[in-house]
């Protein structure tokens, strides 16, 4: 039994389950525990991005060639996503030295800029990429070979796509290789809802009044790194659910609240979607052009910003043309109006950090 099926969502009794990276990162190092060891292990034990260790089984294994390959069955726990029961393949083959990470059928390939991806490379991210190379390393430490390269399919990988959306996004021919913490935590408007609930509850329990709402793990640790002075408590992962944590914070006489996200979040909520899971609302790319042009950018600037790929797209060419500063701070002061007319009692902070932790904007306190 895969270790996400006894895996519980906190006060939702909700399975959570493992993202693709995980999933990819176990299949890796599952072949190259048969390349190195010779036998094909049922089970593989692997760190998680997040530090946390997880167990799959091995649904599969086979020499290929001079190589292995291993597979693991994605389990997303309660969460309806459409990669559940996926099989998630990585091939391991001897190299001189390192690991090179490729993708196979049924991966992604980047062919638009926005995603900090390289156009033509595959789609598989950051975080899911270091998994990967880790755990393989480890599994080579001490044996004959020095590196290898590891390639990650997903049968069906094409078919699956097709409810996701990376097409819209440019990633053709399969679904990405995703996951910041490793898990996936079952999406229940209800359940989630109620367990942000339950937090800012206890922070106010403690005495708290003043509290930092952030939508997920990256975008708190760097909340966290920015204030030492505030107690763990007075930290809220809200996740998508940043309407219902702001109406529950005003009720429970909340005084002060600072909303840090990312420029995909932040967007959602400068243009008035307070649920911001993919499947409730979009990044509206015109709104972004808009307050590209109203920092006094020219008509090509703003026609590029709303054509843009992704929301991340639209910051990159911010960046370009020396507006990110200027136009972090006016989609902060934009979200926080929206947060102050869905919650008037409040005074609101919003705050934009970029992919490596930097704030690029924050509009003034109360704001809005």
């Amino acid at each position: 039994m895969s270790d996400a099926a006894v895996h519980r969502a906190p006060e939702a009794g909700l399975r959570t389950g493992y993202t693709t990276g995980a999933c990819a990162a176990a299949a890796a190092r599952a072949a190259a525990r048969f390349l190195v060891r010779g036998e094909p292990p049922r089970e593989i034990a692997i760190t998680l991005p997040n530090g946390r260790p997880a167990s799959f089984p091995v649904v599969h294994a086979e020499a290929v060639g001079e190589g292995r390959r291993c597979a693991v069955v994605k389990d997303a726990g309660d969460d309806p996503d459409v990669t559940h029961g996926a099989w998630i393949v990585a091939d391991v083959e001897a190299a001189a030295a390192g690991v090179e990470i490729r993708g196979g059928p049924g991966v992604a390939t980047v062919t638009r800029p926005g995603l900090g991806l390289e156009v033509g490379g595959p789609a598989i991210n950051p975080v899911p990429r270091r998994n990967i190379a880790e755990m393989v390393l480890a599994e080579l430490s001490g044996s004959a070979h020095r590196g290898a390269r590891v390639t990650i399919g997903v049968p069906r990988g094409e078919e699956i796509a097709r409810g996701t959306m990376n097409g819209r996004l440019g990633l053709v021919g399969g679904i990405s290789i995703l996951g910041t913490t490793g898990i996936v935590r079952p999406f229940s408007t209800v359940a989630w809802e109620a367990s942000v609930a339950s937090a800012i509850d206890v922070a106010r329990s403690g005495g708290l009044d003043a509290l930092v709402f952030t939508t997920g793990g990256r975008t708190e640790a760097h909340a966290m790194r920015a204030r030492p002075e505030l107690r763990e408590q007075a930290f809220v992962q809200v996740g998508d659910a940043i309407g219902a944590a702001l109406r529950h914070a005003a009720a429970r006489g909340v005084r002060r609240v600072d909303l840090v996200a990312m420029i995909g979040k932040m967007a959602k909520v400068a243009g008035g979607a307070l649920q911001t899971h993919a499947s409730r609302s979009e990044v509206d790319l015109a709104l972004l052009a808009e307050v590209t042009f109203d920092l006094g950018a020219d008509g090509r600037v703003r026609d590029e910003v709303a054509a843009a790929n992704t929301a991340r797209h639209a910051l990159e060419i911010w960046r370009r043309e020396g507006l990110a500063t200027r136009a972090a701070a006016a989609l902060c002061r934009r979200a926080a109006e929206r947060c102050v007319a869905h919650a008037p009692s409040l005074l609101l902070r919003a705050e934009l950090v970029g992919f490596d932790g930097e704030v690029l904007g924050r509009s003034s306190e109360g704001e809005g």
